[in-house]
C-alpha cells in the first residue's frame, strides 16, 4: 500500500487532511494468514480485547504447536472447547471455518487473484462469518486499500462527529457513501485514521 500516494490523494478532503495531521498512524504489516485471522476474530467478537487475547491463546493451546490445524479443530470435542471459554455458539462457528478450510484450503488460497466482493461472498458462505467480519480481514488481513466497512459503529460515530451529521438510518448510510466516495481508492486508510481519532478522543 502506497502511504504517500494515499496520504496525497485523502488530503484534497480537508476534515481527513486535519486526521492525516493529528493522528499518529503505527506501520502494520498485513498476516496474509486468511484461516487464523478469521478464527481469532471470531473468539474476539464481543470481548475485550484482553479477554479475547486470554481465550484465542488457551484455545491455541489444545493443538500441539498451537496452531489449530483445520483437520485438528474438527476433532476437538465441544465440550473442550467450551473448557477454554469460548461460548457453545463461537465453538460451533469455529468448527464451521475448519470445515471450510478443509474443502477450500484457506490456508493457501489464491486471495491475491479474487476481487474484495469475491472474497465477501465466498467467505459469507461459513455460518457465523458476516460481512463486517470479512471486511476487516480485507483491511488488515490482506492490506486491501479501499474497503469502507459502512456498518462499522466506530466509523458511524468518527463520521458523525467529523462532519456534523444530523442524519438517521438509511439517509445516514446515504450521507457517508457520499462523503467517503472521494476517498478511493483509499478508503481503507482513511478508515484507519478515523477509527484511531475516534479512539484518541475517548482518551483522558
Amino acid at each position: 500500500m502506497n502511504i504517500d500516494l494515499s496520504h496525497s490523494h485523502l488530503r484534497q478532503d480537508a476534515r481527513i487532511a486535519m486526521l492525516l495531521d493529528v493522528v499518529q498512524m503505527p506501520d502494520f504489516t498485513p498476516s496474509g494468514r486468511i484461516y487464523y485471522d478469521l478464527l481469532e476474530s471470531i473468539v474476539s467478537q464481543q470481548l475485550s480485547v484482553k479477554a479475547a487475547t486470554t481465550i484465542f491463546n488457551r484455545f491455541c493451546t489444545l493443538f500441539p504447536d498451537n496452531y489449530p490445524h483445520p483437520e485438528l479443530l474438527v476433532e476437538v470435542e465441544t465440550t473442550r472447547l467450551r473448557e477454554m471459554g469460548l461460548s457453545f455458539q463461537k465453538a460451533g462457528y469455529l468448527q464451521n471455518v475448519a470445515r471450510f478450510s478443509m474443502e477450500n484450503d484457506l490456508e493457501n488460497h489464491g486471495w491475491n487473484q479474487i476481487s474484495d466482493e469475491e472474497i465477501i461472498e465466498f467467505l459469507t458462505q461459513i455460518k457465523g462469518v458476516g460481512k463486517w467480519t470479512v471486511q476487516m480481514l480485507l483491511m488488515f488481513t490482506l492490506g486491501r486499500p479501499d474497503v469502507f466497512p459502512i456498518d462499522d459503529l466506530g466509523i458511524q460515530q468518527a463520521m458523525i462527529n467529523l462532519y456534523q451529521i444530523n442524519e438517521t438510518g438509511k439517509d445516514l448510510r446515504k450521507k457517508m457513501l457520499e462523503l467517503s466516495a472521494p476517498w478511493q481508492p483509499w478508503r481503507t486508510v482513511a478508515c484507519r485514521y478515523l477509527w484511531r481519532w475516534k479512539d484518541a478522543a475517548k482518551t483522558p
